[in-house]
This record gives structure tokens, sequence and C-alpha cells, in this order.
């Protein structure tokens, strides 16, 4: 039987929050790894990045240049959003990273209220509690409280950093101050995801969604100069529009703040209208005998990924098209800079900005579908936890059948990204520079081959499951890892045994660089090894 959360034992508005302090340095000390991470990652960036720019426009002369080539070209716009003043540190910062920063916050609070709330009722540790002297609005309050509190946290960061480094502190404030209130609005954005959808992974996708509307609201807003006010309805484009660094507009702040209190009261207003386990959107009930086609361990894991894999193809297929469309514009984000240029050419190869910009495009576009293949190889690990493996295998399903027709998305499913990303950057961009054979061709080769990098990532994943199955969040720390080494370690200049502690440094950066077999053998040697191990460790180890 389902517990509602309408008890009278816990009713009105002095008991609804019984339980939420307890409640929420519980959802502390499960998120002392996972939240300083993100605080940090999130906090240093701004400052980090401040530093390179006078290496990289050190005369006044190609600084005074930037704001006008690079605010007239909407490509740039669309990436990075309004180019308002780029004459300074501050400024050029603040245009080069805050919708990225507040991308972040935004997926992190998403995440972070889900994992508390949603994530909590379908392990049915949420029913335990409210069974309980737990208020009814406890759970919620918990998770927005500690979201909100890393939101407002990696804000703080952010400012104390940047004035550390010597930028003005009106700016450093209204950059940091516009990254938390971004947190807060997609914090209560959460909230109501999880009201409206039954299962973690539901809320998360609509969470994430509602992220990705917001980016693309204000990609389009600001690329298109008949319909800038498109950027005003996304709350990505509000932390643009408060122009940190950029004679700050604080008026701004008043739409993330009242966004804030509607959403969030929308949340807290749909809770009581559900039970413990259910959404307000009821499922669908399946019918009465399950089809021919299920009766399978590989259809069952079709129907466990069929979601993710579409959600994550038409993802990719959007950006890839973008970023293939504006790679002719890349050279007004250097300007005459040899640095900048050197820079890229370090991320992408030796030979040609804009091929270089196109291996660095593949080489992120693998980064982050390794992301997707973490999530592909651990979706057993969550059906384990939720008691729904070992009544398979109590039939006469077997062990390596059971986990092989989960990996096989995690193996194929990064592979037909990778190609659908080399496909529509080449044609997006062929599309421009008259040559879409030819540019389709030379990009689909260069996506596969950051193939083995990937399945090297997938199969650490894997390592980790078989092995070691309560660090399984491991696998997406190494893919983490690997992505901030070879996105940063270039442009920091970091050790170079550092950096090539990501296989995505191993990959030669085609189209621009020569094709090298050699390294590739040698990853995908190595994913085989790690994959082998997970597979082993997976069949002798206990279940659960």
């Amino acid at each position: 039987m389902t517990a509602t959360l309408d008890r009278p034992a816990v009713s009105g508005p002095s008991h609804g929050l019984a339980g939420t302090w307890q409640l929420t340095r519980l959802a502390l000390r499960r998120d002392r790894i996972v939240l300083p991470i993100w605080i940090v990652l999130l906090g240093i960036m701004p400052s980090t990045s401040s530093g390179t720019f006078e290496t990289l426009y050190p005369t006044a002369v190609e600084r005074a240049g930037l704001t006008a080539s690079m605010g007239a070209n909407p490509s740039l716009s669309l990436i990075y959003g309004p180019a308002f003043d780029l004459s300074t540190a501050g400024g050029f910062t603040a245009w080069r990273l805050g919708g990225f920063l507040a991308l972040g916050v935004a997926l992190m609070a998403v995440f972070t209220v889900t994992r508390h709330t949603r994530a909590e009722e379908d392990t049915g540790r949420a029913e335990l509690l409210a069974s309980a002297v737990v208020g009814r609005y406890a759970l919620l309050s918990a998770g927005v409280l500690v979201s909100a509190g890393a939101s407002v946290l990696i804000g703080l960061v952010e400012t104390g950093l940047m004035i550390g480094a010597k930028l003005p502190v009106a700016g450093s404030f209204a950059l940091g101050g516009a990254t938390a209130a971004t947190g807060l609005v997609f914090t209560t954005v959460a909230a109501v995801a999880v009201q409206v959808a039954e299962y973690s992974r539901t809320a998360n996708g609509i969470g994430a969604t509602a992220v990705g509307v917001a980016f693309l609201l204000r990609a389009v807003g600001d690329s298109t100069t008949d319909a800038t006010w498109v950027s005003w309805l996304s709350p990505i484009g509000w932390t643009q529009q408060i122009r940190p660094f950029a004679d700050e507009r604080w008026w701004v702040f008043l739409l993330p703040l009242a966004a804030t209190l509607v959403v969030g009261a929308a949340g807290y207003a749909l809770l009581p209208r559900r039970d413990v386990g259910t959404g307000i959107i009821p499922p669908r009930p399946g019918p009465a005998e399950a089809a021919t086609s299920l009766r399978s361990p590989f259809a069952l894991a079709w129907r466990l990924h069929r979601g993710p894999l579409l959600g994550w193809l038409i993802g990719t297929a959007v950006c890839a098209a973008v970023f293939g469309s504006v790679a002719s514009g890349i050279g007004d984000v250097v300007g005459q800079s040899e640095q900048a240029k050197e820079i890229f050419q370090r991320l992408g190869g030796t030979d040609g900005l804009i091929d270089a910009f196109m291996a660095a495009m593949t080489g992120l576009f693998a980064m982050v579908i390794a992301l997707y293949g973490v999530q592909a190889a651990l979706r057993i690990r969550a059906e384990e936890t939720a008691i729904r493996v070992e009544p398979l295998l109590a039939t006469g399903v077997g062990r390596l059948r059971l986990l092989g027709s989960h990996l096989v998305f995690a193996f194929g499913g990064t592979a037909l990204m990778m190609v659908v990303s080399g496909v529509l950057l080449g044609l997006s961009n062929g599309a421009r520079a008259g040559d879409v054979g030819g540019s389709i061709g030379d990009m689909t080769v260069a996506s596969l081959a950051q193939l083995p990098a990937v399945w090297v990532i997938v199969g650490l994943a894997v390592t980790v499951f078989g092995l070691a199955p309560k660090f399984s969040a491991t696998g997406w720390a190494i893919a983490g890892l690997a992505l901030l080494l070879s996105l940063f370690g270039p442009v920091l200049n970091l050790p170079e045994a550092l950096v090539d502690a990501s296989p995505f440094s191993h990959v030669p950066k085609l189209p621009a660089a020569e094709f090298t077999a050699a390294p590739l053998l040698w990853l995908t040697g190595v994913a085989v090894v790690a994959l082998a191990a997970g597979l082993m460790g997976w069949r002798r180890r206990d279940v659960g």
C-alpha cells in the first residue's frame, strides 16, 4: 500500500516541515563528494580564465576591436551571447563563460533536487520516511535547500576568486550573482518536475529539457537581430542581460527572483496533490500480456535505453548542425592574436584555423558522448540496486547475456552518435563552404577516430561496475576528469604528463593533423582489457 503525503499526524504549517533539517544533513552527507566537485569546478572557472585575456590580447589595439568584430558575428552570438564590452578581462570572461556557467549550475540544480526527492521515492526510502514523524514538505524542502545553497555557494566562490584576481568588485558580484540566480530558478523548475513525473529519470529528463530550451531561446534571441526579445524569455538569457563588467543592470535580478518564487510556489502546491511514489501525470497502463518482441534481455534493454538514446541523438544532431555552421566565423574569435590561434591549434591540430576548430569540435562531442556511454553502461547498476536483476537471473538468462544487452547501447549508441555528429558537422560546414561531400567524409572519419577514446571511458566504467559495484559512480568521475583535462589542460598549460592521462589527448586531431593508426590501436586495446576485466568481475561477484 502506498503511503499518502497528506497525513493528519503532520498536517498544518507548523508540522509540514518537520524533519527538514535532519533530511538536509543527510542529503549533504550523501553529496559530500559530488557537490564540492560542482562548486569547485564552476567556482574557479571565471577567475582562472580571466588570467589568459592579457596573454591572448596584450595590446590595446587588439582589445579595442574585439567588441565590434565579435558582437557583429551572429554565429558567435549564438554560442556565447551578446558582446557588451570585450575590452576588459572581466567583460571578455563574462561573455565567454557566463552562458556556460549558467548552463552548468542549472544542470547541477536539476540533478541535485531529483536525487534527493524523486529518486528517494523510486527506492522506497521516501515511503519509510513518510511513515515517521516527517512533514509532507520536508523531503522536497531538503532537496531545494541543498540545491539552492550549492548555487549560492558557487556564486560566492566565483565572486571571491574574481575579486582576488583583481577584477572589478561590482562586475564580480554581478557575474557570481547571475550564476547563483540561475541555479535558484532551475532548483524550482526541478521541484515542479519531480511532482509531475513518476520516476527520477523522467524528472531529470524534464528538467534537462527545460535547461536545453532555455539555452536555445537564448541562442536564437542573441543571434537574430529581429527577435532579440526571445532571449528575455530564457533564465540563461537573463544571466547575460545583467551585463557583468559592462555597466551592470542590477534590476534584471528581479526576473530570476520572481521566477524562483512563482515556480517554487507551484512545486509546493502540487506536492499534496499526489501520493508517495506517484506523479501528477498518471502512468499509462500497459497490456495484460507482454508482446513476443519483449521476451528477451535485449528487448528489455531496448525498452530501458530507447528514451535516453533518442534524446541524446536529437541533442547531438542539433548541436553538431549549429557548431558546424559557425566554423567559418571562428577567425573572429581569435582576431589577430597569435596566442589565441596557437591555443586553438593545440586543441585541434596544427594546419588551418577552421580545420583546427572542427577537430576541436569532434573532440568536444566525443567527450560529451562518453558521458552517455557511462550512463548506458551503468544503467544495469540501477536495475541491480532496485532488485530487478535478481528475478531475471533466476530464470534462464545468463549474467553475461544480460549485461551484454545493456552494453550494446553503451558501445553501439556512442558509435551511432559519433557518426551522426560527424555527418552533421560536415554537412552544415560544407553547405557554407561549398563542399558538402568532402566535408561530410572528412568529419565522419574525424569523428570515428575519436571512438576508441570514448570506448576507453565506457570500458573503465564497466570495470568499476564489475569489480567494485559500490563505487560505480566513479565511472562519472573518470569521464569528467578526462573531459576537464582535455578541455582546460592545453589552455592552462598544464604538464603534458597530466594532460596525457586523458585518452582523448592521444587521438589524431583530424581533419587538421595527419592520421596515425598506432594510438587508436592502443586505445582500442585498453578498452578491450577494461571491458574484459569488468565482465569477469560481474560474472564472479555477488549480485546486489
